[in-house]
Parts: C-alpha cells; sequence; structure tokens
C-alpha cells in the first residue's frame, strides 16, 4: 500500500518537536546547574530538589538566582520568538521582529527619561519612579512600551496599508531613539553608563516577585497568539487573499499588533531591548520544520526560542570563569549568521544563483 505523501513531513515534524522539547528541558537543567559560581552538579541537585544534605549556599544561589534566571530566559525566549513570527507573517518580510513598530524604543526612552532625571513636567512622577530601583525601571520601561503601542493601534486603524504602518513604525522608533541620544548627551556620565547597561539586554536580576506578573502576562499573550494560527495562515499569501478566505483582516492585524507588542513590551521591561532572538529564531523554526504553517511553526518557535534563550543565558555566565557576558553580545553573535543566511538565500531567489 502506498504511503501518504503528507505522511513523511508529519513523522518530521513530529520529530523536530520531541527534540525541542527535550533541548527545552536539557538546556534549562543546565542554565540551573551552571553559572559563574561553581556548584558540583550533585550539590545543584540537592540543592534545586532542596534535600537534606543539600549546601545552604548552593541552595540560596539555585533558588534566589538562577532559577528565576533560567525561567526569565525561557519566557523571554518563547515570547520574543513568537512575536517574530507574527511581525514577520503581518508584513510579509523575512527581516520584521518583534521591535519593528518601536515598542523597545518606548521602553527604552522611558527608562532614559527615569534614569537620567529628565521629566519635564511629569519630573515629581519620574524621580518617584527612579526611587523605586529594579521597580522603577520595570514601571518606566512599561509605561513607555504601552504609550507607543496606544500610538501604533491608534494609527493602524487610519493606515490600510502594512507597509505604511511599517513605515510609521521605523519612524517613530527612529525618533524615540533620537531623543534617547539627546537625554544622554546632556546627562552625566554615571546615569548614562546605567542606561547603557540596562541597554545590553540581562536575564539576571528578575525575582520570583517579577515573575509573579511577567510569568501570567507572557502566557496569557502567548496563548492568545497561538489561537490567531488560522487567520494569520490565510495571510502567509497577502491580505487580499485573506479577505476572500473571509478573514476581518483589520481586526486580525490590530489583535497581532496588540500581542506582538505585549509580548516584545514585557520582555523589554524586564530584560532590556534583547537583540535578534525574536528575528532569527522564525527562520530557523521554518528551516528545521520545513513549512511556514502556523500550526506548528507557533508551537516550535515557543520551543526553540525557549533553547536557544537558555543557551544564551547559559554563554552570558561564561561557566566557571567568575565573568558575566552581556547578553546581546551573545545574541547577536548567533542570529547575525542566520540573518545574512537569510539575505543571502533571498539573494540567491531572485536572481536565480544557487551555489
Amino acid at each position: 500500500m502506498t504511503e501518504p505523501a503528507f505522511a513523511p513531513a508529519a513523522r518530521r515534524r513530529t520529530a523536530v518537536m520531541a527534540v525541542l522539547a527535550a533541548a527545552v528541558a536539557v538546556s534549562f537543567v543546565l542554565a540551573v546547574a551552571l553559572g559563574s559560581t561553581t556548584i558540583p552538579l550533585d550539590q545543584a541537585v540537592a540543592a534545586l530538589l532542596r534535600l537534606e544534605n543539600a549546601d545552604p549556599g548552593a541552595q540560596t544561589i539555585i533558588w534566589t538566582v538562577r532559577l528565576p534566571r533560567a525561567i526569565t530566559a525561557l519566557l523571554a525566549g518563547a515570547a520574543l520568538s513568537v512575536a517574530g513570527v507574527q511581525m514577520q507573517t503581518l508584513f510579509r518580510n523575512p527581516l520584521a521582529e518583534p521591535y519593528i513598530l518601536g515598542v523597545s524604543s518606548g521602553a527604552s526612552l522611558g527608562v532614559a527619561l527615569v534614569v537620567t532625571g529628565w521629566g519635564g513636567l511629569a519630573s515629581a512622577f519620574t524621580g518617584g519612579v527612579a526611587g523605586l530601583g529594579r521597580a522603577g525601571i520595570v514601571v518606566a520601561a512599561s509605561a513607555g512600551a504601552a504609550a507607543v503601542l496606544g500610538l501604533v493601534l491608534a494609527l493602524s486603524r487610519r493606515v490600510r496599508s502594512v507597509v505604511t504602518l511599517l513605515i510609521i513604525g521605523v519612524m517613530v522608533g527612529s525618533t524615540t531613539a533620537s531623543l534617547i541620544t539627546l537625554l544622554l548627551a546632556y546627562s552625566d556620565a554615571q546615569r548614562a553608563q546605567q542606561y547603557l547597561g540596562w541597554s545590553l539586554g540581562s536575564y539576571s536580576g528578575t525575582t520570583w516577585g517579577d515573575l509573579a506578573l511577567f510569568t501570567p502576562v507572557c502566557t496569557a499573550a502567548l496563548a492568545a497568539a497561538l489561537m490567531g494560527v488560522k487567520p494569520l495562515n490565510a495571510m502567509l499569501l497577502g491580505e487580499n487573499y485573506a479577505r476572500t478566505m473571509g478573514v476581518r483582516v483589520r481586526r486580525v492585524r490590530t489583535a497581532t499588533l496588540l500581542t506582538a507588542s505585549v509580548l516584545a513590551g514585557s520582555v523589554t521591561a524586564y530584560c532590556g531591548p534583547v537583540a535578534f532572538l525574536g528575528l532569527a529564531v522564525p527562520h530557523m523554526a521554518k528551516l528545521l520544520l520545513g513549512t511556514a504553517d502556523h500550526r506548528v511553526l507557533m508551537p516550535a518557535s515557543v520551543l526553540l526560542g525557549g533553547a536557544v534563550s537558555l543557551v544564551c543565558c547559559i554563554a552570558t555566565q561564561a561557566p566557571g570563569s567568575g565573568a558575566v557576558l552581556p547578553l546581546n553580545a551573545v545574541t547577536t553573535v548567533l542570529g547575525a549568521p542566520v540573518v545574512i543566511a537569510v539575505l543571502l538565500r533571498s539573494r540567491a531567489a531572485q536572481t536565480g544563483w544557487a551555489g
């Protein structure tokens, strides 16, 4: 009896999903076990399980630092990867990424206003937020991201073309980036250094209190994104085709922008602007699966994004060296080759060159 044509592809996708799930589990364990401070594996396991013979110091490091950091990395990777899939599909642009509409720039502007002490008429607010320490940074980033999101959603109701909306988003991002540059230019070196440290990205410093808010926000937005896979599949062939299939394009566009921006904005608020994950992971997932079907691409991006983010988290700690590397330095080293490969592949497709 002849095997159905779709059977090999289905088996491949099942195998890929199984491997990705295993990769997430292994990388999560390694992220908890490894760090800048060396803890023997048996002690790390004992501390994680809170056994009677667990070393108190190791238990403190595992439960106060490493476990929250690993959970943060897992959530951030999944969130940015799914947001990247949404943006690349919505704009039909392989180089679209979660921050393309300026949400990250808005969050960065909020942080820059608080860190540098500039507030204008809102000086009382920024002064109060600055006094909250890390919580103040999260509040400022969330407020900035929400402001830009509100602006983009308002403009999206007046714009029919996604290309126009994309250009508007780029302009909003460029404007806020210029404002940040001006703020840093007229602030003292210590404040500017504090902002630059935040802008390099980090999964460290997240507390269980942070995760009490970050986890449900990310989970809810991820669930909303996964529920919207059917209309996104229709939009792969363009908005006109989607309309003929009965898709309410404007409603889908608004929902996609909202969920992607919430995912990207929440990650930025707690981790800073994390580069390249949202751009590179969707392409990696498509390459592994051999399809752009969102029914499998979205779950695969959740798993692959989480695994890659955890690997980056481990790399930033430079296990055993006592050093800590900037997160964006690691993600850029990983993501840049993927983006270059996408550009070369796109050019080859346009010119008919094969190599």
